[in-house]
């Protein structure tokens, strides 16, 4: 962690690694009767297409998340998207292009969108998240907090878009809460341990 709580990470993926599309077969008839499905990249690439394949086949919403960032990936990862939710250092590695202000991210989204995601959405630390579509570009702001450990932000943003997406939220709506959750984590330490429990979040949040 440096100072402004930013941070480099090292991944060890283990028993990840393990897991199969066969497994993601046998899973079959839960991801079909699920509302959204997430997905990225800390199990196999093989293993990732296959439960996206079966949300698509099954009509199911899914969000793919590209990290850990790896420097390309298949079209037909992008076309099986629904949302494409990179972070910065993701979308700028994915596209060789910079994010630095909002009309170069907004650039580089049109480019995921051209291999096929249906919508992009760029978090953007502490400038929020960006909205993409072919038609339209939203941005929704960031809630100013002192961050003590970014660790593990763009998880609780995506679990929380995902959340509020699933509880029936317009789609700018749970970027604004997902925003409000992920800038919770950054004020402690650690992944897991730094996402708040429902009951620590403002009702009017959850409401």
């Amino acid at each position: 962690m440096d100072p402004d709580g930013h941070n480099s990470i090292i991944i060890v993926t283990g028993a990840n690694d393990l897991l199969t599309p066969e497994d993601i077969e046998a899973a079959r008839p839960v991801i079909s009767a699920a509302q959204i499905v997430v997905c990225q990249l800390e199990i196999p690439l093989e293993t990732t297409l296959a439960a996206l394949r079966i949300t698509r086949q099954a009509g199911v919403t899914a969000i793919f998340n590209p990290a850990p960032a790896r420097p390309s990936l298949p079209d037909e990862l992008y076309r099986l998207s629904d949302i494409f939710c990179p972070n910065e250092t993701e979308t700028e590695l994915l596209t060789g292009m910079p994010v630095s202000n909002q009309q170069e991210a907004e650039a580089a989204a049109h480019v995921l969108l051209r291999r096929g995601a249906g919508t992009v959405i760029l978090t953007l630390g502490e400038r929020g998240s960006l909205l993409v579509t072919a038609q339209e570009t939203t941005h929704v702001p960031a809630t100013p907090v002192k961050a003590l450990d970014s660790t593990g932000a763009g998880d609780a943003y995506v679990g929380s878009l995902a959340y509020f997406l699933a509880a029936g939220k317009s789609l700018t709506e749970a970027m604004r809460r997902a925003n409000h959750i992920a800038a919770i984590s950054v004020q402690f330490s650690g992944t897991q341990t730094s996402f708040p429990a429902a009951a620590d979040l403002p009702a009017e949040l959850l409401a």
